[in-house]
C-alpha cells in the first residue's frame, strides 16, 4: 500500500504540534506538584475537555463503530452505561474529590489521598493501591500502544514493528516533557478534533446514502435486528453493558482531572462542557458505525476492509468519503483519541512509582522538587518501554485486557473513593476491605464467568458491602479525621466567592 502524502502530512502536523505543546508546558513545570498536578491551575474548559479525553480511547472510533456495524444499535447499551456513570461521578465525586484531597496533605495521587483521608500510618493502603495502578495501567499502556501502531500500519502500510514505535514516540516525548500540563493541554486538543471527526463523518455517511429516511430504509432491509435495541440481549446482557458505567469512580487517570481543577466551584461548569462533548461523541460513534451498514450495503464492492476488520468501518469511510487532506485530520482523531488516554496513563504511572514509592520508601521526603520532576520524567520512559516490549508482540491478547483493566480499577478503587468523599464514619480498615474484595471479585469472577454478568457488578457491590461491615466494627475515625471531613464537606457546600461578596 502507497503512503498518502496528503495523510503523512496532516499526521506529521499534528505530532509536531502535540510536541510543540509539551515543550510549552515544560516552561510552566516549576516542580513536582506542577509536573504531576499541573499546580491545580486547570480551568473547567481544559478540565471537561481533557477528562473527556483522557477517558475516550480507540476505542471510541475504532471499537464501538465496529460493534454497532456487526451487531447494530443493540451495541449502543454500553455508551448509555458509560454517559450515566460519568454524569454521577461528575456529579457526586468530582467537586468532593477536588476539596478533600487539598484537605488531606494536598494530596496529587490516589495513594497519597488514601493514604491521608484514612491516617495510614502502616502505608498498607498507599502501596496496594500503587501496585494495583502500575498492574493494570502497564497493561492499560501496551494496548494504547496497540491501538496506534495499528493505524499507522494500516493508513502507511508500515511494518508493525515500526508502526509500534512511530504511534508510541510522539505520546511519550511530549509527557516525558510537559507532565501534566501538556498532557491536559494536548487533551483540549486532541478532544475538539475527535467531536469535530464525529460530527462530520455521519453526517457525510448519511448524505452520501441519500438521505436519514433512505439510510434507515437500507439498514431495515438488510436485517430488521439492526434497529432492534434489544436484539439478542436479556436482562443479564444490558445490566452488563450498562455496568461499564460504574468504572468511572476508581480510574485514576479520570479522577486526576478533577483533583487539578483550579476550584470545586469550577467542576459545574466542567461537568455542562463534558457531558455535552461525551454525548455528542458517543453519538457519533454510534451513528458512525449504524449508517455504515447502509453505506456499504450499497457498495459492496467496496466492503472489502470492513467486512475482514470492522473496527476499520471509521478509517474506510474517512478514506473514501473525503478528500486525502480531510481524510487525513478525521484519522488523526484516531491518533488523537489513543495520544490522549496513553499520555494520562504513562503520567499516573509515573507518579504513582515517584511520589508513592521512590519519594515515601526510597528517599523517605529527603528528594527535593527538582530530583522529583526528573524521576517522574525517567519513570514515564521506563513505563512506556515496558508496555512496548508487552505490545511488541500484535498477537498477545492486550486489547482484550482492557475491559478487565477497566473492572478492576472500577471495583478496587470506585467504592473507595465514592464512600472516602460521601460518608465521614469510613475508616482505614473499611478503606483497605474495600479495595481488596473489589479487586479479589474481578479477578475470581473473570475466571469463572457467573451468570455471564461483567465482573465489575459483583466487585463494586461487594466491596460497597465489605467498606461498610469493616468500618462500622472496628474502631471509630479519630476526632481529627473527622474534623477533616467536616471542614472539606464544609468547604465543597459553600458558595462560589461571586456570591460572597456583599456590595460596597
Amino acid at each position: 500500500m502507497a503512503i498518502s502524502t496528503p495523510m503523512l502530512v496532516t499526521f506529521c502536523v499534528y505530532i509536531f504540534g502535540m510536541i510543540l505543546i509539551g515543550f510549552m508546558a515544560w516552561r510552566s513545570t516549576k516542580n513536582f506538584d506542577d509536573y504531576i498536578l499541573g499546580g491545580r491551575s486547570l480551568g473547567p474548559f481544559v478540565t471537561a475537555l481533557s477528562a473527556g479525553a483522557s477517558d475516550m480511547s480507540g476505542w471510541l472510533l475504532m471499537g464501538l463503530p465496529g460493534a454497532v456495524f456487526l451487531s447494530g444499535i443493540s451495541e449502543s447499551w454500553i455508551a448509555i452505561g458509560l454517559t450515566l456513570g460519568a454524569w454521577i461521578n461528575w456529579k457526586l465525586v468530582a467537586g468532593r474529590l477536588r476539596v478533600h484531597t487539598e484537605y488531606n496533605n494536598n494530596a496529587l495521587t490516589l495513594p497519597d489521598y488514601f493514604t491521608g483521608r484514612f491516617e495510614d500510618k502502616s502505608r498498607l493502603l498507599r502501596i496496594i493501591s500503587a501496585l494495583v495502578i502500575l498492574l493494570f495501567f502497564t497493561i492499560y499502556c501496551a494496548s494504547g500502544i496497540v491501538a496506534g501502531a495499528r493505524l499507522f500500519e494500516s493508513t502507511f502500510g508500515m511494518s508493525y514493528e515500526t508502526a509500534l514505535w512511530a504511534g508510541a514516540a510522539a505520546t511519550i516525548v511530549y509527557t516525558f516533557i510537559g507532565g501534566f500540563l501538556a498532557v491536559s493541554w494536548t487533551d483540549t486538543v486532541q478532544a475538539s478534533l475527535m467531536i469535530f471527526a464525529l460530527i462530520l463523518t455521519p453526517v457525510m455517511v448519511i448524505v452520501s446514502v441519500g438521505g436519514f429516511g433512505d439510510s434507515l430504509e437500507v439498514i431495515r432491509q438488510k436485517s430488521i435486528e439492526n434497529i432492534d435495541i434489544l436484539k439478542g440481549l436479556n436482562f443479564v446482557a444490558i445490566i452488563s453493558l450498562m455496568g461499564w458505567g460504574l468504572g468511572y469512580f476508581g480510574q485514576p487517570h479520570i479522577l486526576a482531572r478533577f483533583m487539578a481543577a483550579d476550584s470545586h466551584h469550577s467542576i459545574v461548569h466542567a461537568r455542562r462542557i463534558s457531558m455535552t462533548w461525551m454525548i455528542l461523541c458517543l453519538a457519533g460513534a454510534v451513528a458512525v458505525g449504524f449508517f455504515g451498514i447502509a453505506w456499504f450495503t450499497n457498495n459492496p464492492a467496496l466492503a472489502g476492509a470492513v467486512n475482514h476488520n470492522a473496527e476499520r468501518v471509521f478509517i474506510e469511510l474517512a478514506q473514501l468519503l473525503f478528500n486525502p487532506w480531510i481524510a487525513g485530520i478525521l484519522l488523526s482523531a484516531i491518533l488523537a483519541a489513543v495520544m490522549s488516554t496513553l499520555s494520562c496513563q504513562l503520567l499516573v504511572c509515573s507518579s504513582a512509582i515517584t511520589e508513592d514509592l521512590y519519594k515515601v520508601f526510597l528517599r523517605k521526603g529527603a528528594a527535593g522538587q527538582r530530583e522529583l520532576v526528573w524521576v517522574g520524567r525517567l519513570m514515564v520512559l521506563a513505563v512506556a518501554l515496558v508496555a512496548i516490549a508487552l505490545a511488541a508482540n500484535p498477537e498477545n491478547r492486550v486489547l482484550g485486557l482492557v475491559s478487565y483493566a477497566w473492572a478492576g480499577f472500577g471495583a478496587a478503587f470506585g467504592p473507595v473513593v465514592l464512600f472516602s468523599v460521601m460518608w465521614s464514619r469510613m475508616t482505614r480498615n473499611g478503606a483497605l476491605a474495600g479495595m481488596l474484595i473489589g479487586a479479589v471479585t474481578v479477578i475470581v469472577w473473570k475466571q469463572f464467568g457467573w451468570l455471564d454478568l461483567y465482573e465489575i457488578i459483583p466487585g463494586f457491590l461487594f466491596a460497597s458491602v465489605g467498606i461498610v461491615i469493616f468500618s462500622l466494627l472496628g474502631r471509630a475515625p479519630s476526632p481529627a479525621m473527622r474534623q477533616r471531613f467536616a471542614e472539606a464537606d464544609a468547604h465543597y457546600r459553600s458558595a462560589p466567592p461571586s456570591r460572597l461578596q456583599t456590595p460596597g
